[in-house]
Protein backbone atom coordinates (compact mmCIF):
# COMPACT_ATOMS: atom_id res chain seq x y z
CA UNK A 1 0.00 0.00 0.00
CA UNK A 2 3.05 2.35 -0.14
CA UNK A 3 1.78 4.55 2.92
CA UNK A 4 4.85 6.28 3.90
CA UNK A 5 4.48 7.49 -0.02
CA UNK A 6 0.79 8.64 0.58
CA UNK A 7 1.51 10.09 3.74
CA UNK A 8 3.41 12.86 1.60
CA UNK A 9 0.33 13.54 0.70
CA UNK A 10 -2.25 13.34 2.77
CA UNK A 11 -2.59 11.50 6.46
CA UNK A 12 -6.46 11.73 6.56
CA UNK A 13 -6.15 15.09 8.47
CA UNK A 14 -9.32 16.60 8.65
CA UNK A 15 -11.72 13.42 8.73
CA UNK A 16 -13.50 12.24 11.37
CA UNK A 17 -14.18 7.82 11.54
CA UNK A 18 -16.77 6.70 14.04
CA UNK A 19 -15.76 3.10 15.53
CA UNK A 20 -18.66 1.07 16.24
CA UNK A 21 -17.27 -1.38 18.48
CA UNK A 22 -16.39 -2.74 22.04
CA UNK A 23 -15.29 1.06 22.66
CA UNK A 24 -11.95 2.92 22.18
CA UNK A 25 -9.71 3.46 24.99
CA UNK A 26 -8.16 7.00 24.71
CA UNK A 27 -5.38 6.83 26.74
CA UNK A 28 -3.44 4.06 24.66
CA UNK A 29 -0.25 6.31 23.42
CA UNK A 30 -0.94 5.74 20.11
CA UNK A 31 -4.50 7.41 20.64
CA UNK A 32 -3.71 10.13 22.80
CA UNK A 33 -5.35 13.09 21.08
CA UNK A 34 -7.14 11.03 18.42
CA UNK A 35 -10.14 10.15 20.36
CA UNK A 36 -13.79 12.68 20.24
CA UNK A 37 -15.42 10.87 23.20
CA UNK A 38 -17.10 14.75 23.82
CA UNK A 39 -18.61 13.90 19.85
CA UNK A 40 -20.71 11.01 21.09
CA UNK A 41 -24.33 11.52 21.04
CA UNK A 42 -25.37 11.41 24.84
CA UNK A 43 -27.80 9.32 23.81
CA UNK A 44 -25.06 6.18 23.07
CA UNK A 45 -22.31 7.85 24.80
CA UNK A 46 -21.82 5.12 28.05
CA UNK A 47 -18.62 4.48 28.73
CA UNK A 48 -17.40 4.70 24.95
CA UNK A 49 -13.93 5.24 25.95
CA UNK A 50 -14.31 2.23 28.40
CA UNK A 51 -13.16 -1.02 25.78
CA UNK A 52 -14.33 -4.03 27.55
CA UNK A 53 -12.13 -6.35 24.85
CA UNK A 54 -9.39 -4.31 23.23
CA UNK A 55 -11.04 -5.07 19.83
CA UNK A 56 -12.74 -1.50 19.47
CA UNK A 57 -9.10 -0.05 20.56
CA UNK A 58 -7.46 -2.11 18.16
CA UNK A 59 -9.65 -1.01 15.31
CA UNK A 60 -9.03 2.73 16.07
CA UNK A 61 -5.17 2.54 16.10
CA UNK A 62 -5.13 0.86 12.96
CA UNK A 63 -7.13 3.73 11.56
CA UNK A 64 -5.38 6.37 12.76
CA UNK A 65 -3.11 5.17 15.35
CA UNK A 66 0.32 7.37 15.55
CA UNK A 67 2.37 4.94 16.53
CA UNK A 68 3.99 6.82 19.96
CA UNK A 69 6.37 5.52 21.73
CA UNK A 70 6.12 2.12 19.37
CA UNK A 71 2.12 1.59 19.55
CA UNK A 72 0.62 0.68 16.93
CA UNK A 73 0.66 3.21 13.88
CA UNK A 74 -2.87 3.41 11.65
CA UNK A 75 -2.72 4.12 7.87
CA UNK A 76 -4.63 7.61 8.58
CA UNK A 77 -2.47 8.91 11.56
CA UNK A 78 -4.62 12.53 10.93
CA UNK A 79 -7.37 11.46 10.82
CA UNK A 80 -9.53 11.26 14.30
CA UNK A 81 -12.07 8.29 16.29
CA UNK A 82 -15.20 8.95 17.70
CA UNK A 83 -16.18 6.34 19.30
CA UNK A 84 -19.36 3.83 20.60
CA UNK A 85 -19.18 1.28 23.03
CA UNK A 86 -21.99 -1.14 22.10
CA UNK A 87 -22.93 -4.68 23.10
CA UNK A 88 -22.14 -8.00 21.58
CA UNK A 89 -23.08 -11.29 22.43
CA UNK A 90 -19.95 -12.24 24.04
CA UNK A 91 -20.12 -8.98 26.31
CA UNK A 92 -18.92 -10.43 29.48
CA UNK A 93 -20.06 -7.58 31.79
CA UNK A 94 -22.99 -7.67 34.48
CA UNK A 95 -26.32 -7.05 32.98
CA UNK A 96 -26.76 -3.60 34.52
CA UNK A 97 -23.85 -2.58 32.09
CA UNK A 98 -25.59 -4.14 29.52
CA UNK A 99 -29.16 -2.80 29.89
CA UNK A 100 -27.26 0.62 29.62
CA UNK A 101 -24.51 -0.02 26.89
CA UNK A 102 -26.25 0.84 23.52
CA UNK A 103 -26.94 -1.97 20.62
CA UNK A 104 -24.85 -1.65 17.01
CA UNK A 105 -28.19 -0.58 15.49
CA UNK A 106 -29.01 2.62 17.90
CA UNK A 107 -25.24 3.80 17.41
CA UNK A 108 -25.04 3.27 13.48
CA UNK A 109 -27.99 6.07 13.89
CA UNK A 110 -26.73 8.25 15.99
CA UNK A 111 -23.14 8.47 14.26
CA UNK A 112 -25.28 9.27 11.54
CA UNK A 113 -25.91 12.77 13.13
CA UNK A 114 -21.96 13.34 13.77
CA UNK A 115 -19.60 14.99 11.85
CA UNK A 116 -17.89 11.59 11.13
CA UNK A 117 -17.41 11.20 7.21
CA UNK A 118 -16.85 7.32 7.57
CA UNK A 119 -18.46 4.39 9.76
CA UNK A 120 -16.52 1.94 10.38
CA UNK A 121 -17.96 -1.56 11.22
CA UNK A 122 -16.01 -5.06 12.32
CA UNK A 123 -18.74 -7.17 13.77
CA UNK A 124 -21.65 -8.92 12.00
CA UNK A 125 -24.40 -11.27 12.49
CA UNK A 126 -26.98 -13.43 10.53
CA UNK A 127 -29.67 -10.83 9.44
CA UNK A 128 -31.06 -9.40 7.79
CA UNK A 129 -32.95 -6.92 10.48
CA UNK A 130 -35.26 -4.33 9.02
CA UNK A 131 -34.35 -1.80 11.93
CA UNK A 132 -30.32 -1.84 11.91
CA UNK A 133 -31.45 -1.28 7.32
CA UNK A 134 -33.47 1.40 8.74
CA UNK A 135 -30.03 3.44 10.50
CA UNK A 136 -27.97 2.44 7.76
CA UNK A 137 -31.05 3.69 5.27
CA UNK A 138 -30.79 7.03 7.54
CA UNK A 139 -27.25 7.14 7.88
CA UNK A 140 -26.22 6.74 3.99
CA UNK A 141 -28.95 9.50 3.36
CA UNK A 142 -27.27 11.90 5.34
CA UNK A 143 -23.61 11.04 3.25
CA UNK A 144 -21.72 8.46 5.12
CA UNK A 145 -19.78 6.30 4.11
CA UNK A 146 -20.90 2.82 5.98
CA UNK A 147 -17.67 0.25 5.57
CA UNK A 148 -18.13 -3.34 7.17
CA UNK A 149 -16.20 -6.32 7.66
CA UNK A 150 -17.78 -9.71 5.67
CA UNK A 151 -17.42 -11.91 8.54
CA UNK A 152 -14.61 -14.57 8.95
CA UNK A 153 -16.39 -18.04 8.29
CA UNK A 154 -15.07 -18.75 5.42
CA UNK A 155 -13.89 -22.34 6.29
CA UNK A 156 -16.97 -23.29 7.42
CA UNK A 157 -19.95 -24.79 5.66
CA UNK A 158 -22.61 -22.80 4.74
CA UNK A 159 -20.34 -19.48 4.79
CA UNK A 160 -22.17 -16.23 4.78
CA UNK A 161 -21.75 -12.50 4.36
CA UNK A 162 -22.44 -10.95 7.89
CA UNK A 163 -24.87 -8.16 8.30
CA UNK A 164 -24.51 -5.10 8.13
CA UNK A 165 -21.55 -5.91 5.30
CA UNK A 166 -24.65 -7.67 3.24
CA UNK A 167 -27.23 -4.63 4.01
CA UNK A 168 -27.58 -1.86 1.29
CA UNK A 169 -25.35 1.31 1.30
CA UNK A 170 -22.59 -1.10 3.12
CA UNK A 171 -19.17 -1.53 1.99
CA UNK A 172 -18.88 -5.08 2.44
CA UNK A 173 -14.35 -5.63 2.80
CA UNK A 174 -13.08 -9.04 2.62
CA UNK A 175 -9.28 -10.07 3.79
CA UNK A 176 -6.29 -10.44 1.33
CA UNK A 177 -2.77 -11.75 2.80
CA UNK A 178 0.68 -10.05 1.86
CA UNK A 179 0.63 -11.65 -1.39
CA UNK A 180 -3.25 -10.43 -2.12
CA UNK A 181 -4.73 -13.80 -2.26
CA UNK A 182 -8.01 -14.09 -0.40
CA UNK A 183 -7.55 -15.20 3.10
CA UNK A 184 -8.62 -18.44 4.16
CA UNK A 185 -10.64 -17.34 6.63
CA UNK A 186 -12.49 -14.33 5.09
CA UNK A 187 -15.95 -15.20 3.87
CA UNK A 188 -17.31 -14.78 0.15
CA UNK A 189 -20.58 -13.92 -1.53
CA UNK A 190 -22.51 -11.81 -3.66
CA UNK A 191 -22.38 -8.96 -0.44
CA UNK A 192 -18.37 -8.64 -0.79
CA UNK A 193 -17.68 -5.36 -2.56
CA UNK A 194 -13.83 -4.60 -1.59
CA UNK A 195 -10.80 -6.30 -0.50
CA UNK A 196 -8.37 -5.00 2.35
CA UNK A 197 -5.18 -6.34 4.03
CA UNK A 198 -6.34 -8.55 7.26
CA UNK A 199 -3.87 -10.52 8.36
CA UNK A 200 -0.23 -10.30 10.24
CA UNK A 201 -1.43 -7.38 12.43
CA UNK A 202 -0.87 -6.51 16.41
CA UNK A 203 -3.16 -5.82 18.56
CA UNK A 204 -4.28 -5.54 21.91
CA UNK A 205 -4.89 -8.98 23.57
CA UNK A 206 -7.80 -8.38 25.74
CA UNK A 207 -8.85 -5.66 28.21
CA UNK A 208 -6.19 -4.97 30.42
CA UNK A 209 -4.02 -3.30 28.01
CA UNK A 210 -0.98 -4.78 28.87
CA UNK A 211 0.80 -5.69 25.72
CA UNK A 212 -0.52 -6.26 22.04
CA UNK A 213 -0.80 -9.43 20.76
CA UNK A 214 0.71 -10.86 17.02
CA UNK A 215 -1.03 -11.93 13.97
CA UNK A 216 -4.17 -10.53 14.43
CA UNK A 217 -6.09 -11.57 11.78
CA UNK A 218 -9.76 -11.34 10.58
CA UNK A 219 -11.91 -9.20 8.56
CA UNK A 220 -12.10 -6.32 11.35
CA UNK A 221 -9.06 -5.65 10.20
CA UNK A 222 -9.44 -4.97 6.89
CA UNK A 223 -12.83 -3.26 7.45
CA UNK A 224 -10.08 -0.59 9.89
CA UNK A 225 -7.80 -0.44 6.88
CA UNK A 226 -10.41 0.40 4.49
CA UNK A 227 -11.66 3.14 6.65
CA UNK A 228 -8.14 4.38 6.58
CA UNK A 229 -8.38 4.60 3.09
CA UNK A 230 -11.08 6.16 2.57
CA UNK A 231 -10.07 8.61 5.49
CA UNK A 232 -6.82 9.28 3.43
CA UNK A 233 -8.35 10.12 0.16
CA UNK A 234 -11.01 12.21 1.80
CA UNK A 235 -9.24 13.98 3.69
CA UNK A 236 -7.26 14.90 0.16
CA UNK A 237 -10.48 15.78 -1.37
CA UNK A 238 -12.48 17.18 0.92
CA UNK A 239 -14.83 18.31 -1.27
CA UNK A 240 -15.72 14.97 -2.70
CA UNK A 241 -18.93 13.10 -2.09
CA UNK A 242 -19.56 9.65 -0.53
CA UNK A 243 -19.99 8.87 -4.28
CA UNK A 244 -17.24 9.26 -5.13
CA UNK A 245 -14.57 8.45 -2.84
CA UNK A 246 -16.36 4.99 -2.97
CA UNK A 247 -15.71 4.96 -7.02
CA UNK A 248 -12.52 6.34 -6.54
CA UNK A 249 -12.11 3.13 -4.22
CA UNK A 250 -13.90 0.86 -6.65
CA UNK A 251 -12.30 2.40 -9.79
CA UNK A 252 -8.65 1.98 -8.80
CA UNK A 253 -8.76 -1.73 -6.94
CA UNK A 254 -6.01 -4.17 -7.95
CA UNK A 255 -8.24 -7.17 -9.87
CA UNK A 256 -7.60 -9.60 -12.81
CA UNK A 257 -11.12 -9.82 -13.49
CA UNK A 258 -13.88 -7.49 -15.44
CA UNK A 259 -14.96 -4.59 -13.05
CA UNK A 260 -18.66 -5.65 -14.34
CA UNK A 261 -17.82 -9.17 -12.78
CA UNK A 262 -16.68 -8.61 -9.21
CA UNK A 263 -15.20 -11.53 -7.15
CA UNK A 264 -17.51 -13.53 -4.99
CA UNK A 265 -14.19 -13.48 -2.69
CA UNK A 266 -12.57 -9.90 -3.25
CA UNK A 267 -15.57 -7.28 -4.98
CA UNK A 268 -14.37 -5.22 -6.84
CA UNK A 269 -10.37 -5.60 -5.87
CA UNK A 270 -8.22 -4.97 -3.35
CA UNK A 271 -8.14 -1.29 -2.44
CA UNK A 272 -5.08 0.67 -3.56
CA UNK A 273 -5.38 4.56 -2.35
CA UNK A 274 -1.93 5.56 -3.31
CA UNK A 275 -3.75 5.20 -6.83
CA UNK A 276 -6.00 8.45 -6.64
CA UNK A 277 -3.42 10.28 -4.03
CA UNK A 278 -0.85 10.05 -6.59
CA UNK A 279 -2.90 11.67 -9.52
CA UNK A 280 -3.96 15.09 -8.32
CA UNK A 281 -5.97 15.49 -11.42
CA UNK A 282 -7.86 12.26 -10.75
CA UNK A 283 -11.58 12.25 -11.66
CA UNK A 284 -13.62 10.75 -9.48
CA UNK A 285 -16.52 11.03 -11.67
CA UNK A 286 -20.48 12.67 -10.91
CA UNK A 287 -21.16 13.59 -7.11
CA UNK A 288 -24.83 12.28 -7.20
CA UNK A 289 -25.01 8.82 -8.73
CA UNK A 290 -24.06 6.11 -6.43
CA UNK A 291 -21.37 3.64 -8.56
CA UNK A 292 -22.87 0.42 -6.47
CA UNK A 293 -26.34 2.29 -6.59
CA UNK A 294 -27.37 -1.67 -8.88
CA UNK A 295 -26.77 -3.44 -5.28
CA UNK A 296 -28.01 -0.74 -3.33
CA UNK A 297 -30.95 -0.29 -4.98
CA UNK A 298 -30.65 3.56 -5.63
CA UNK A 299 -28.82 6.34 -4.81
CA UNK A 300 -29.29 7.13 -0.91
CA UNK A 301 -27.94 10.94 -0.95
CA UNK A 302 -31.52 11.14 -3.47
CA UNK A 303 -33.58 9.82 -1.29
CA UNK A 304 -35.20 11.76 1.42
CA UNK A 305 -33.97 11.18 5.28
CA UNK A 306 -37.87 11.72 6.31
CA UNK A 307 -38.41 7.98 5.37
CA UNK A 308 -36.28 7.69 8.64
CA UNK A 309 -38.51 9.29 11.42
CA UNK A 310 -38.25 6.16 13.40
CA UNK A 311 -34.71 7.54 14.70
CA UNK A 312 -35.92 6.80 18.45
CA UNK A 313 -37.15 3.34 17.95
CA UNK A 314 -35.77 0.71 20.18
CA UNK A 315 -34.16 -2.56 18.12
CA UNK A 316 -36.58 -5.49 18.81
CA UNK A 317 -36.06 -8.20 21.02
CA UNK A 318 -33.49 -10.70 20.45
CA UNK A 319 -35.17 -13.92 18.22
CA UNK A 320 -33.42 -16.54 16.85
CA UNK A 321 -32.12 -16.00 13.09
CA UNK A 322 -34.37 -17.71 10.58
CA UNK A 323 -32.94 -17.60 6.65
CA UNK A 324 -34.69 -15.50 3.91
CA UNK A 325 -32.76 -12.82 2.13
CA UNK A 326 -30.42 -14.10 -1.24
CA UNK A 327 -26.88 -12.54 -1.69
CA UNK A 328 -26.78 -10.60 -4.61
CA UNK A 329 -25.36 -12.06 -7.63
CA UNK A 330 -21.97 -11.90 -8.66
CA UNK A 331 -19.41 -13.69 -10.43
CA UNK A 332 -17.34 -16.09 -8.87
CA UNK A 333 -14.40 -14.36 -9.67
CA UNK A 334 -10.56 -15.25 -8.68
CA UNK A 335 -9.13 -15.28 -4.91
CA UNK A 336 -6.64 -13.24 -6.16
CA UNK A 337 -5.96 -9.32 -6.41
CA UNK A 338 -2.38 -9.67 -8.04
CA UNK A 339 -3.18 -8.79 -11.45
CA UNK A 340 -25.84 -16.36 0.12
CA UNK A 341 -26.83 -14.55 3.47
CA UNK A 342 -29.53 -15.48 5.81
CA UNK A 343 -32.16 -12.78 7.90
CA UNK A 344 -32.69 -11.77 11.00
CA UNK A 345 -30.28 -9.75 12.69
CA UNK A 346 -30.36 -9.46 15.70
CA UNK A 347 -28.31 -7.05 18.02
CA UNK A 348 -27.17 -9.28 20.61
CA UNK A 349 -26.20 -11.98 18.38
CA UNK A 350 -23.46 -9.69 16.65
CA UNK A 351 -20.28 -11.29 16.92
CA UNK A 352 -16.94 -9.34 16.07
CA UNK A 353 -14.78 -10.50 13.01
CA UNK A 354 -10.94 -11.05 14.33
CA UNK A 355 -8.97 -13.79 16.08
CA UNK A 356 -5.77 -13.12 18.41
CA UNK A 357 -2.82 -15.21 17.65
CA UNK A 358 0.02 -15.41 19.55
CA UNK A 359 2.54 -12.49 21.36
CA UNK A 360 5.27 -12.24 18.58
CA UNK A 361 7.69 -9.57 17.85
CA UNK A 362 7.55 -7.23 14.92
CA UNK A 363 4.68 -7.32 12.45
CA UNK A 364 5.18 -5.72 9.01
CA UNK A 365 1.56 -5.98 6.54
CA UNK A 366 1.79 -6.70 2.75
CA UNK A 367 5.54 -7.26 2.11
CA UNK A 368 6.54 -4.36 3.68
CA UNK A 369 4.53 -1.54 1.89
CA UNK A 370 3.08 -0.92 4.99
CA UNK A 371 4.79 -0.84 7.48
CA UNK A 372 2.27 -1.03 10.67
CA UNK A 373 4.84 -2.01 13.42
CA UNK A 374 5.84 -1.99 17.68
CA UNK A 375 7.61 -2.34 20.10
CA UNK A 376 6.91 -5.73 22.57
CA UNK A 377 6.57 -4.11 25.62
CA UNK A 378 4.38 -4.91 28.76
CA UNK A 379 2.50 -2.68 30.54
Amino acid sequence: MQAEKMWKVSTGKGVKVAVIDTGVNANTQSLKGQVLTDEVPKSVSYRASDDYDGHGTTMAELIAGTGRDGDLKGLAPGAKIIPFRVKFEDMKRSTEEQKKTPDPTAAIRAAADTDAKIISMSFGSPGPDSYEQAAIDYAASKGKLLIAAVGNDGQKSGDTIGYPAADHYVVGVASIDASGTASKFSSHGGYVDLAAPGQNFPGWCDATFRSYCDNVKGTSSAAAIASGSAALIWSAHPDWTVNQVTRALIETAGRSWPKNKPSTYLGYGAIRPRVVLSNPHYNPGPPNVDPLRKENGGDALAKSASSSSSSNQASPSPSAPTPSQAPKTASSGGTSAAGSSTESSNDSNSTLWIALGAVGAVVVVGGGALAIARARRAR
